[in-house]
């Protein structure tokens, strides 16, 4: 057995983003040592779409960071002999410091690469012209090439980081983003008629057109959409052109400590309807949040939840861009309480299977190995 690690976790990651909590946690649980230098920059926005995006607070955000960094440097030095530096997410900003603080320890740099900036802002959201795309996508290539090991938490995306990144599939560590049980727990099914809740940041990932038109199918459940974003004003316009679907409610925010109360109370989760490659590559937290809770999911059927889920076992997985299909998933669960019981059973089954502890496993043993060649 190797030794325990000592990690030196530093930036201006989202401390509080589930996916770094449930990793920290992790490598913790696995008796490693995780050094939190962190100061917050990104926290100040639920999305990163809007006016996030623009130039004074863009200016602002960067004054934060490199008064953060400034005060990061510092106290790194203070933490004595450690085995890796880790850039968590959101890990792009805090590359180039990050790097250069793994160089003066002597040890590898660990980047997560939940997302990548060109794929997400310029691909999937839109928000970014094509100049403004390839600059992103060349931070995203030069995030990858300073890293020694990558996250990824798909094997798809890990695929997508060694192809269109460029990253040595070698270095490249699949994680899945899993959900916190403390915040998740599962919990049996509430009195019908069933419902469904969609739950996201309005995001096209999401697929939010399609899970609209779906609702208005004879036979759909009432729909509760939960969030606020990018897509707020087609949301609003949308409702305002052609009235909301029977029984419809629309929330604009839910906190994280509420979201797996909010789950509960439901009969029927909604995944991603989005058709971006994006879409195609990833396991939303949502879905890992559902399958904890236990209940039955409806969802895109893509290469990514392919490696979770399978269809007609422990979910139902519809074709991309199909409203009518999805419509016809969710009139079909609203009508079988004994399938919803199975599926969502069988959803959570799967969530236990689906360790975080085997990723976290290959990440340090791939630090170590990392180490022992550098010390030869």
């Amino acid at each position: 057995m190797r030794r325990p690690l000592r990690l030196l976790w530093i930036g201006t990651y989202e401390r509080d983003y589930p996916r770094g909590r449930i990793l920290r946690a992790a490598l913790t649980i696995a008796g490693h040592d995780v050094i939190e230098r962190h100061v917050p920059v990104w926290e100040g926005t639920r999305h990163k779409a809007g006016g996030f995006l623009r130039s004074p607070a863009l200016l602002r955000s960067g004054a934060r960071f490199a008064r953060g960094w400034g005060s990061l440097a510092a106290a790194q030095r203070r933490v004595g002999a450690i085995d890796a530096v880790v850039a968590g997410y959101p890990a792009q900003p805090d590359v180039v410091p990050a790097r250069l603080v793994a160089r003066a320890h002597g040890v590898p740099l660990v980047v997560d690469m939940m997302v990548g900036l060109g794929d997400t802002l310029s691909g999937d959201r839109g928000r970014a012209g094509s100049s403004v795309g390839r600059l992103l996508a060349g931070i995203d290539r030069a995030a990858v090439r300073l890293a020694d090991v990558v996250i990824a938490d798909t094997a798809a995306n890990g695929a997508w980081l060694s192809g269109a990144l460029e990253a040595d599939p070698a270095r490249v560590v699949v994680i899945p983003v899993s959900a916190e049980v403390a915040a998740f727990p599962r919990s049996e099914a509430p009195d019908p008629p069933a419902r469904a809740v969609f739950v996201g940041k309005l995001a096209p990932l999401h697929g939010l057109g399609v899970v609209m038109r779906a609702a208005r199918f004879p036979g759909a459940p009432p729909l509760h959409v939960v969030g606020t974003g990018q897509l707020d004003a087609w949301l609003a316009e949308s409702l305002r052109r052609d009235g909301a679907p029977a029984g419809f409610q629309h929330t604009p925010w839910v906190p994280y400590d509420e979201l797996g109360a909010l789950l509960a109370d439901h009969h029927i989760v909604l995944g991603v309807f989005g058709g971006s490659d994006k879409t195609a590559r990833v396991v939303p937290n949502k879905v890992w949040q559902a399958m904890a809770v236990g209940r039955p999911i409806v969802t895109r059927d893509t290469r990514g939840i392919r490696e979770v889920l399978t269809h007609e076992r422990d979910a139902l997985l519809v074709p991309p861009g199909d409203p009518g299909a999805l419509a016809a998933a969710l009139a079909r669960l609203a009508s079988d309480a004994p399938l919803r019981q199975r599926l969502g059973a069988a959803a959570h089954a799967r969530f236990l299977e689906c360790s975080v502890a085997e990723g976290v496993r290959r990440l340090t043993d791939l630090i170590s190995a990392i180490r022992v060649r550098e010390v030869s």
